[in-house]
């Protein structure tokens, strides 16, 4: 098994593309052709993580966070990020990073975060626009159904919980074969009239090349009509942060004891309570500050997050309760995540999660 190979189960869940402009995950050491000894999940691919995937023969390290994030301009091991670089290449270890990209979507990181508090009725908090495409083709009524299908396990024809979704329409199309064409229908030299199907699919952007690689592949005629529209809808299984729900409200603090419980806190900075029992719940792993005002406009009762400035905090304007829980910890089990993600797909191959705590932050 190739390192490409891995990396490939990783972005079939959350494409490169995804990722926020000034993020940096991929490949950060290492080549994708390299044969892989082994996987160790991380969050944070720092020096003593290197260290024990040498010590356990793994020569590939999957973390959430990139070591590097800037640019390099020297690597004379000054810092704990250089000192890890020179490490991985002396060692001839991966470092691949699936950081926003995995915050982006669905079953992500936020998701994981959702499923170890039991919520359910999961949706993206702040969905992104322009993340989806339509194609429009023409096909032959007795061609379509093949056509479709192909397209349909691609990726294509999915919306929120519905799979194979399209629109079609019949009507007449027109052509005059050239002299160098080898048409399905028709004679060279004469325009003919054939009965079409114009179809209707919906994507994800970061699919076009299959999708387009599909429809060519499956349609009968030589020239495939087609055309590709960017699309300004919200695709609801892609963007920032996650609202769920409890099956039952909780007081508010039986709803801080479960936190302190799932996570492993000593303590949580939060807002006032505001004496009201807590049912939908906001979640965004990491520093999401800046989607507090999406979760009072979803309606949350709380909104659990990490990083918060002091003047962050006022935000909540006594209209949601507020909670910072710290960085590593809101992102723990996304080391579980990775692991999960990776066990389904290989079988009989070392997939292991670190046993070093990166955490900075200490409490006393």
């Amino acid at each position: 098994m190739t390192i490409r190979s891995v990396i490939d189960i990783l972005e079939a869940i959350a494409p490169p593309t995804l990722q926020e402009g000034y993020d940096n995950a991929g490949l950060l050491t290492g080549q994708q052709n390299w044969h892989c000894t082994g996987v160790l999940c991380c969050l944070d691919a720092v020096e003593t993580v290197v260290d024990e995937a040498i010590e356990k023969n793994c020569n590939l390290v999957i973390a959430h966070h990139p070591i590097v994030f800037a640019g390099l301009k020297k690597i004379n091991g000054n810092n704990y990020v250089e000192r890890t670089i020179i490490k991985a290449i002396k060692h001839d270890i991966a470092l691949y990073a699936i950081h926003t990209n995995l915050d982006n979507v669905l079953q992500g990181v936020n998701g994981m975060i959702a499923q170890q508090l039991g919520l359910t009725r999961l949706r993206i908090l702040a969905p992104k626009e322009r993340q989806l495409e339509k194609l429009y083709f023409f096909v032959p009524p007795d061609h379509a159904e093949k056509v479709m299908s192909a397209i349909f396990a691609a990726g294509g024809g999915q919306i929120g919980h519905y799979r194979e979704c399209s629109f079609s329409a019949g009507g007449k199309g027109t052509f005059l074969p050239g002299n160098d064409a080898r048409p399905f229908t028709g004679e060279i030299g004469k325009r003919h009239e054939a009965e079409e199907q114009k179809i209707e699919i919906l994507y994800p952007f970061y699919l076009r090349n299959k999708i387009l690689k599909t429809l060519r592949e499956n349609h009968p005629y030589e020239e495939v009509a087609y055309e590709t529209i960017t699309l300004n809808n919200l695709h609801q299984e892609v963007g920032a942060g996650i609202t769920g729900e409890f099956p039952e409200a909780l007081e508010e603090t039986v709803f801080l004891q479960k936190l302190k419980s799932v996570f492993h806190l000593p303590l949580i900075r939060h807002t006032a309570l505001l004496g009201k029992k807590i049912r939908t719940l906001s979640i965004c792993g990491g520093a999401g500050s800046f989607l507090t005002k999406a979760a009072i406009n979803s309606g949350s009762d709380a909104y659990v997050t990490s990083d918060i400035k002091y003047h962050e905090f006022f935000d909540a304007d006594g209209k949601i309760l507020l909670a910072d829980i710290g960085h590593y910890e809101s992102e723990q089990f996304t080391i579980d995540l990775l692991h999960r993600i990776l066990q389904e797909k290989i079988l009989n191959f070392a997939v292991l999660k670190t046993a070093v705590n990166t955490n900075p932050v200490y409490y006393q």
